[in-house]
C-alpha cells in the first residue's frame, strides 16, 4: 500500500486514515525527523473537520511515543504551519487537512524545519519506516524519554503580522469593499482579521465551521456564490479560499471568476514592473494554457512548466532561482513571502496590483485571452503505463500536427486518466478530443464512466 500521494497522505477519515494508521505514521515520521533533530519539537495544526480531533490525538500519541514534544495550535491555514514551524524552530510541522475535499476526508501534510514540504525521497523514507515493524518497535522510547504535548492558542498573531507585512506600507485597503468566503475552514479567523486591519470593508461569508460544513457548497470550489454577493453589495472584488487556505479564487467586480492562468500572468508582469521578480520567469504546471506562455514571452518573460502539484512548482522555482509561480487552480507561491501556496498572501498581492494600477479588477486581471482548452476525465480499472498503450502515439501524431497541445496523465489520488487538448481553433480541439476519447474508451476501458 502506498501512503503518500500528490500532497501528503489523504483519504477517508476513519477508514484509510484511521487512528492506528495515523499513530503508526506519526511514529514513522518522528523516527525519521529524529535523525536530524535540533529541538525535539514538532508543531501540529489542523483545519475544521470533525475528524481532526481523532487524527490530532493519534499524531500526538505517536510522536510522544518516539520522544517528541508536540505543540498543538488548533485550526490554522496550511501556510501558517509552514511559517510557524520555522519561526518557532521546530524540527518539523504537520498539518491535518484534506484541503478542498469534503469533510468526510482528511489528510496529513508534513513540513521540514525550514517550512518546506517534504521531497519525494523524504516521503519514501517515512513510508519505509512505516512498513517496518522492527524499526517502529526499536524507535519507541520509555520512561523520561517519552515526549509531552501542550496547546498554544496565541500564535495566530504571529502569522497575521507576517502576512500583513507582505502588503506595501504605502497602500491601504481603506474604501475597498471585499467579499471574503472562508469556506468554513482553517482561515475563518485570520482572513477577516487581516483584511479588516488593513482597512477594508469586509463582507465575510462561511466563517462558522461546525466540523461538517467545510467546503460544503462554499469557498474556492463554489466561487459563483461569491460572485452573486459581489454584485449584490457592489463590492470591488471577491476572494474565495479553500478549506486550508493554501489557494484562492478571485472574482472581479462584475461577479465573474478570474481564470487562474490570467491571474498568474497579471501578477507576474506586475512583479516585473515593481522590480521584485527574480529569474525573469514564472513557474506554472503542464496544465497551464499556452496563451499564458505567449503572453509572458511578449513581456520578455519565460514560462517554466512543472508537474502538477504546488510542491513540484516550488521545487522548480528553487532550481531556477525564480520567486513566483503557481497552479491555475489557485495555488500561488510568492517564495519571498511564503514557503508554500498561501491564499491570503496571494490575495494581498492581487489587491496591491489593483491599487497600484488604479484599475478595476475586471481590467487589471484580464491581460489576455485564453486558447480553447478541453479536459476530459475517464475512470479506469488500472493505470497502464502510457508508453504501453498500443496505437496512442499514432492517434496523437495528426492531432499535434494541427498545432494542438496534448497532455495525458493519470490522477495521483484516484483511478482516473485525464485527457487535455488545447489549441487556437475550438472546433479542431473538440473534434480531436472526440477521436482521442473514443480511442481510450474502445481500446482500454470500454465500460469506463465519463464525467467532467
Amino acid at each position: 500500500m502506498k501512503l503518500f500521494g500528490t500532497d501528503g497522505v489523504r483519504g477517508l477519515a476513519g477508514e484509510f486514515l484511521d487512528a492506528i494508521t495515523v499513530l503508526k505514521l506519526a511514529k514513522a515520521a518522528g523516527i525519521y525527523f529524529r535523525k536530524h533533530s535540533t529541538t525535539k519539537r514538532i508543531l501540529v495544526g489542523k483545519d475544521t473537520r470533525r475528524s481532526g480531533y481523532m487524527i490530532e490525538n493519534a499524531l500526538v500519541s505517536g510522536l510522544t511515543s518516539v520522544g517528541y514534544d508536540v505543540i498543538q495550535i488548533g485550526p490554522m491555514p496550511t501556510p501558517a504551519i509552514a511559517y510557524l514551524t520555522e519561526s518557532m524552530r521546530c524540527d518539523a510541522g504537520i498539518m491535518i487537512s484534506a484541503s478542498h475535499n469534503p469533510f468526510e476526508d482528511n489528510g496529513i501534510k508534513f513540513f521540514d524545519n525550514h517550512g518546506n514540504k517534504l521531497s519525494t525521497n523524504c516521503e519514501e523514507n517515512i513510508e519505509k519506516i512505516f512498513f517496518d515493524d522492527e524499526v517502529l518497535k526499536e524507535g519507541t522510547v520509555t520512561g523520561k524519554n517519552i515526549g509531552s504535548s501542550k496547546r498554544i492558542d496565541d500564535v495566530i498573531g504571529r502569522y497575521i503580522v507576517a502576512i500583513k507585512s507582505s502588503f506595501p506600507n504605502d497602500l491601504s485597503l481603506q474604501g475597498m469593499r471585499i467579499v471574503l468566503d472562508c469556506a468554513n475552514g482553517a482561515a475563518y479567523k485570520v482572513a477577516p482579521t487581516i483584511l479588516d486591519e488593513l482597512g477594508a470593508d469586509v463582507i465575510t461569508l462561511n466563517d462558522k465551521p461546525n466540523g461538517y460544513n467545510i467546503n460544503d457548497g462554499c469557498g474556492a470550489l463554489y466561487p459563483a456564490n461569491v460572485g452573486k454577493i459581489v454584485k449584490e453589495y457592489r463590492a470591488d472584488i471577491g476572494i474565495a479560499l479553500d478549506g486550508d487556505a493554501d489557494r484562492l479564487v478571485v472574482v472581479d467586480e462584475e461577479g465573474e471568476v478570474v481564470d487562474g492562468d490570467k491571474l498568474l500572468g497579471a501578477l507576474c508582469t506586475f512583479l516585473k514592473e515593481e522590480n521584485t521578480l527574480k529569474g525573469e520567469a514564472c513557474v506554472a504546471t503542464v496544465m497551464s494554457n499556452k496563451a499564458l506562455e505567449d503572453y509572458l514571452n511578449s513581456h520578455d518573460l519565460e514560462l517554466l512548466r512543472s508537474s502538477v502539484g504546488d510542491k513540484n512548482v516550488l521545487e522548480q522555482m528553487k532550481e531556477r532561482g525564480v520567486n513566483f509561480g503557481g497552479e491555475q487552480s489557485g495555488h500561488i507561491i510568492f517564495s519571498d513571502v511564503a514557503k508554500t501556496g498561501d491564499g491570503l498572501a496571494s490575495a494581498l498581492q492581487v489587491l496591491a496590483l489593483i491599487l497600484r494600477k488604479k484599475q478595476k479588477a475586471s481590467v487589471a486581471l484580464n491581460p489576455f485571452e485564453l486558447y480553447p482548452q478541453l479536459l476530459v476525465n475517464l475512470k479506469v480499472s488500472e493505470k497502464k503505463p502510457l508508453e504501453e498503450i498500443d496505437g496512442l502515439e499514432e492517434i496523437l501524431e495528426p492531432i499535434r500536427k494541427k498545432g494542438i497541445r496534448d497532455l495525458i496523465r493519470y490522477s495521483g489520488t484516484e483511478n482516473k486518466i485525464r485527457l487535455l487538448l488545447e489549441g487556437k481553433d475550438k472546433k479542431e480541439v473538440e473534434e480531436s478530443m472526440a477521436v482521442l476519447k473514443g480511442f481510450i474508451e474502445k481500446v482500454l476501458w470500454e465500460k469506463s464512466i465519463n464525467y467532467q
